[in-house]
């Protein structure tokens, strides 16, 4: 494996792989004083963010950080793009530097491939992650999200799995899809019609716009934030009558089966998508899937870096 670029690149036993390897580097520092691993030493990543990160910039750091690489980090805002440099020249840049890795968030569906097109053409050359591209992929999140699912639930094939919120804008709904449909799981999309993307029908996944109706019977229900960023126009008529018809509430909560999980990739936009009472009870995952996300990362980083040089 060269680049982790989209989740449909990957087949079922690479991503059970993954997960495994992140449960693997859990354990490995569980009850460490010092959270460092000699996985990665002599190494240098690149983060390289187009578009603002908290969660997905800080663990990819982490992890690179705990495994003993060299992490450097690269604002857009910062850096010579802002004096018209383009992705290509930024790429081959930090190439040329000695990047072994470059971990890359960008506006722009599709972006992430195409770097990796120009720092590897044939291979040789820094593994490109992809970290966010516009509203196309964010591999990461996916795999995190499942090995959340997996720690709570047991297993996720035969699970119902409910999406609710922004599904047209949203990267992290297109690789959960792709990822939890593959581990043979049920996902329903839930969203006012504004907000489907388009083609959903040919997608391996049940729409409805009924959140009530949807919840009774859900194992896990993934909350999306309303991506107001990306939105040109009205996709609905205010934040209350959003929050009235698709937002989690404390009554829509207390109706989910007691093993039902709630979760969020974050950042959660409290009182209009899920309300402060559900967002921090005892079912909602938020904080478990952010500490996933440093050991999934690890698990990206090592199967990427430290193993095998094979293209997907």
């Amino acid at each position: 494996m060269k680049h982790l670029l989209s989740i449909s690149d990957l087949r079922k036993d690479e991503i059970i792989g993954l997960m495994d390897e992140a449960d693997r580097f859990r354990e490995a520092l569980l009850g460490r004083e010092i959270k460092k691993l000699p996985t990665l030493r002599g190494r240098t990543i690149f983060t390289l963010f187009y578009e603002n990160s908290t969660r997905t910039r800080s663990s990819f750091e982490t992890a690179g950080k705990w495994m003993s690489a060299d992490v450097i980090n690269i604002s857009a805002s910062s850096s010579s793009v802002k004096k018209g440099e383009s992705l290509k020249d930024t790429g081959l840049t930090l190439s040329a530097i000695g990047a072994d890795a470059i971990i890359m968030r960008h506006p722009s569906s599709g972006a992430a491939q195409q770097l990796a097109q120009w720092v590897a053409p044939a291979g040789n050359g820094p593994s490109v992650i992809n970290a966010g591209d516009g509203s196309h992929q964010h591999p990461t999140q996916a795999l995190l999200d499942a090995v959340t699912m997996r720690q709570r639930l047991g297993n996720i094939d035969g699970r119902k799995i409910v999406i609710v919120g922004d599904c047209l804008h949203s990267r992290v709904v297109r690789s959960n899809v792709d990822l939890l449909s593959t581990l043979g799981a049920e996902v329903v999309l839930v969203a006012p019609p504004t907000l489907l993307p388009t083609g959903v029908e040919q997608w391996p996944v049940r729409t409805s716009f009924d959140m009530d109706a949807e919840l009774v019977d859900a194992d896990v229900v993934m909350m999306l934030r309303v991506q107001q960023e990306r939105m040109h126009g009205g996709f609905f008529p205010s934040h209350r009558e959003y929050a009235a018809l698709f937002g989690l509430s404390a009554a829509r909560e207390a109706k989910l089966q007691d093993h039902a999980i709630v979760m969020h990739p974050g950042p959660m936009l409290r009182g209009m998508e899920i309300s402060d009472a559900v967002a921090d009870v005892p079912r909602t995952a938020v904080l478990q899937q952010v500490n996933n996300g440093v050991h999934t990362r690890m698990a990206v980083l090592f199967s990427l870096v430290a193993s095998g040089n094979e293209a997907l």
